[in-house]
């Protein structure tokens, strides 16, 4: 079963399990709730729920297993949404981007609080998150948007000398950058497998191997699988880069582009060395970063967005196998760290990433059924907003009316991308 995903990640969640037990619909269910999508958005959407009424019935179901999308083969970077601040607060305002920074700031804890009271080892360091400039051109990137945060109280980032990033980065080809001890890394399979068993445990039906084939968006929901059928007052769809395929009224929400990673063999010493022995995020300054981490077993990943784009937004088979552009993140993990340039590449992999025009995710209702809700376009950075994405479904799943449900956010799509050509 293994052997069937190129992430390692989710690999070794799984091993970790032993003999897994997949759940299969085979029956036609009515629930409350029905969501579509077993990864972070859909299980923290869940859990946030039974959270606020434990009364309420909720079924999830997953095209394949939990954690085999982008949630368990992400690079497990927890990066805040404080750097999107000033494109944000023109879209959709300062207190709703206010709100949104200091949410996804505040998952940071959240997540690792949830992990220690439910014994998920999800690997989780807090040890922040740089970005880095590698040219002249990017020096004093943030300085805008320093001075924006600190006038709004919000601030948790501080400009480093040249000296201080290079030690911090381990690398003398970043010459400037900005340092927040709020973020750090997880292991993401870990996390997302130890959300399946909880919500399990809280009485949250899911079914593996069960993909929706179809909904019926009628007042009377039905979603479709191959051997059974899901009756519910609401559906949540959270199904990520998979969104336009069912939902074609979003298909110029996004695009669809692959993020692709590289891991090492352990080379524990060659990292103390670089004194890149904790959990440290650390990302350049491009539109489509380069992100690296290490992990605890004394490995590093280097990994890059913005690389195979798709034709219609179609999840293409590209995306489940390894990196097209492995040659080439090796080369850049080299210039960055020349020590590190006989060290072996294990595995190479990517995934695809909804990218919208804002950077930022967006919430809404189906436009002639307002029972069926989605969320999606986290645009890369999604460990964290994912966490925020169940709040705000929650609210919107149970008619509260409040600073989430009333904001922006919760409007559908803000901006849109040109219709593709052919």
């Amino acid at each position: 079963m293994q052997n069937k995903y190129q992430s390692p990640w989710f690999v070794e969640a799984l091993q970790s399990e032993g003999e897994l037990k997949i759940n299969k619909l085979k029956n036609n269910l009515i629930t409350d709730i029905c969501i579509v999508g077993g990864g972070y958005t859909g299980l923290w959407t869940a859990l946030k729920i039974k959270e606020k009424d434990s009364s309420i019935d909720i079924t999830i179901i997953e095209k394949d297993l939990c954690g085999s999308g982008a949630s368990g083969r992400n690079g497990g970077c927890m990066i805040p949404q404080s750097t999107k601040f000033l494109a944000m607060k023109k879209i959709v305002g300062v207190e709703d981007a206010k709100k949104m920074v200091k949410a996804s700031e505040d998952a940071v804890y959240n997540i690792r609080d949830f992990c220690i009271q439910n014994n998920i080892d999800a690997k989780i360091r807090i040890n922040g998150v740089v970005y880095t400039a590698t040219n002249k051109s990017h020096e004093g990137a943030f300085e805008d948007l320093i001075e924006d945060l600190k006038e709004k109280k919000i601030n948790s980032w501080e400009r480093l000398s040249k000296k201080k990033i290079q030690e911090l980065t381990g690398s003398e080809r970043n010459i400037d950058g900005y340092y927040s001890a709020i973020g750090g890394s997880l292991q993401p399979a870990l996390l997302i497998r130890g959300l399946k068993k909880i919500a399990e445990k809280k009485g949250i039906k899911i079914f593996e191997h069960s993909a929706m084939l179809s909904y019926k968006e009628n007042n009377n929901i039905i979603v479709k699988t191959k051997n059974g059928s899901i009756g519910c007052k609401k559906l949540i769809v959270a199904i990520n880069a998979w969104t336009p395929s069912f939902f074609p009224f979003l298909s110029r929400s996004v695009i669809l582009v692959s993020s692709d990673m590289i891991i090492s063999e352990p080379i524990k010493d060659k990292l103390e060395n670089l004194k890149l022995n904790n959990g440290l995020v650390i990302l350049d300054s491009n539109l489509f970063t380069h992100y690296c981490r290490t992990t605890t077993d004394g490995r590093i990943i280097l990994g890059k967005g913005g690389n195979t784009f798709s034709f219609n937004n179609k999840v293409i088979s590209s995306y489940d196998g390894p990196s097209t552009i492995e040659s080439y993140l090796k080369k850049s993990l080299v210039s960055f760290f020349p020590s590190l340039k006989n060290i072996k590449i294990t595995k190479s992999w990517n995934g695809p990433s909804e990218r919208t025009k804002t950077g930022f995710p967006f919430f809404g209702y189906h436009p002639k059924n307002s029972n069926i809700l989605y969320g999606f376009g986290y645009s890369g950075n999604g460990v964290l907003t994912c966490y925020v994405g169940g709040d705000i479904l929650s609210c919107m799943a149970l008619n509260e009316q409040n600073s989430w449900s009333q904001s922006n956010f919760c409007k559908g799509p803000i901006k849109l991308f040109p219709p593709e050509p052919f």
